[in-house]
């Protein structure tokens, strides 16, 4: 049966949009203030705990004492939040139940005890976190089904990641792009915008001030400077995979060898502990702010972006609750760093392709990075940043941090369609 053309549009087709426009900006606002107002606090608690970290360096002593007690917290409490972004990403594809309240207060604590500890983690996955299970809690309220409510969890996702960064852009694309490899879903591309946007909005509104990069000068584009961020783009996409396929080997190492889950933490808190004051290594602890703005301004040594990675396998591994993106961002600048002599180009701006590039890999979030490279470094190094993404994206393979990520269409060799990451037959 052939079938029949659509009609042309008419008037009431495009006035019969505005109501639809309507309901999902207000939705979207109400998504944006939670997750905004969530993303504000949670920056100036990471503030504070930080401060006092570093003002106390005797609490990395605590770390495994922490470890154990946020472990016993998530046993007891926290089992059905456990997976936390791939939580979100799953109940997206596969709705079957609301996200639990409790995800907010438990990722949240969970993830500031890490930081004023000295456990080696991130942010992102907190932010969205509490953005996607706040969003969440509007299903009920206003009785969305079940596609309007993988819209506004997508909506929730965008929000947390465009408050925390402060790049609504990136965060608006990451929402969509996170959620399956080679495959967007356009019919949330308004909530997630605008919920991105807002979110953003409301950050600034409660005094959040995000840290600045200058990627510096940029060269004209030549032969040479696309070999070189060619190259560089394949080292960005191996290092992501590194870090995504050891985090999941030592998690599954840890869990196949210590049944009780508040150990896990414990020893891996005990050897973070050993390593950061034996090697004098606390630079690697925390988020790393420091290290990545040192990164764009002077040379660095060469181990930093190994260091770095090791400290947040450990963590992350082990069973410390944070995000995995700023470590990355740490990883990719001081790698971009010391490739960039080798490479002949400005340290700047290979710090800032290290930056968003690493993560596009280890994230298969190729378009959501090379959003945030304009909003963080300008313009200027678009070219450079999406070349960068791109490669960075096709050599990490069919593998990331989120295991619930779906393959919507493989990206050099064949896979099955729709298979979660996590669930995919690995080469050997």
């Amino acid at each position: 049966m052939v079938p029949r053309p659509l009609p042309p549009s008419s008037l009431a087709d495009t006035l019969g949009v505005l109501p639809h426009l309507a309901r999902w900006l207000g939705l979207a606002a109400l998504v944006a203030l939670l997750a905004g107002s969530a993303s504000a606090f949670f920056l100036w608690a990471l503030d504070l705990a930080t401060a006092t970290r570093l003002a106390h360096p005797w609490l990395l002593a605590l770390l495994p004492l922490a470890g154990f007690g946020v472990g016993w917290v998530y046993l007891r409490y926290g089992q059905q939040v456990e997976a936390g972004n791939n939580l979100l990403i799953d109940e997206i594809h596969d709705p079957k139940k609301q996200i639990p309240l409790r995800m907010v207060p438990l990722v949240l604590g969970g993830t500031l005890v890490s930081h004023l500890f000295g456990a080696s983690v991130g942010r992102e996955g907190t932010a969205v976190q509490m953005g996607g299970a706040l969003a969440d809690q509007l299903t009920r309220a206003f009785r969305l089904k079940h596609e309007d409510r993988r819209i506004i969890l997508m909506a929730g996702i965008s929000a947390g990641f465009a408050s925390v960064f402060g790049t609504p852009l990136a965060g608006a694309v990451f929402g969509l792009e996170v959620l399956a490899l080679g495959r967007l879903r356009y019919d949330a591309l308004l909530p997630c915008m605008l919920a991105a946007i807002l979110a953003d909005a409301v950050g600034q509104a409660w005094g959040v001030h995000h840290t600045h990069y200058a990627a510096g000068a940029v060269p004209a584009l030549s032969a040479w400077s696309l070999g070189a961020v060619l190259l560089a783009g394949a080292a960005f996409g191996l290092t992501g995979r590194l870090f995504a396929d050891l985090t999941h080997g030592l998690g599954g190492w840890v869990k196949g060898r210590i049944a009780y889950p508040p150990l896990r933490p414990l020893l891996g808190g005990c050897v973070l502990a050993l390593l950061g004051w034996g090697l004098g290594a606390e630079a690697y602890l925390g988020l790393g702010i420091p290290g990545i703005v040192a990164a764009f301004d002077q040379p660095l040594v060469g181990h930093e972006f190994a260091a770095k990675l090791g400290f947040t396998v450990l963590s992350l591994g082990s069973g410390f609750k944070g995000g995995e993106v700023t470590p990355l961002f740490y990883i990719g600048a001081t790698l971009g760093n010391g490739l960039a002599p080798v490479l002949h180009m400005p340290f700047g701006l290979m710090a800032g392709l290290g930056f968003v590039a690493v993560f596009a890999g280890a994230a298969n979030t190729p378009l959501a990075s090379t959003l945030m490279a304009l909003e963080l470094f300008g313009p200027e190094v678009g070219v450079y940043a999406g070349l960068a993404c791109t490669v960075s994206y096709l050599l990490s393979g069919h593998t990331g941090i989120y295991r619930a990520q779906r393959i919507g269409q493989a990206k050099h060799r064949p896979a099955p369609e729709n298979i979660r990451l996590g669930d995919l037959p690995r080469r050997p």
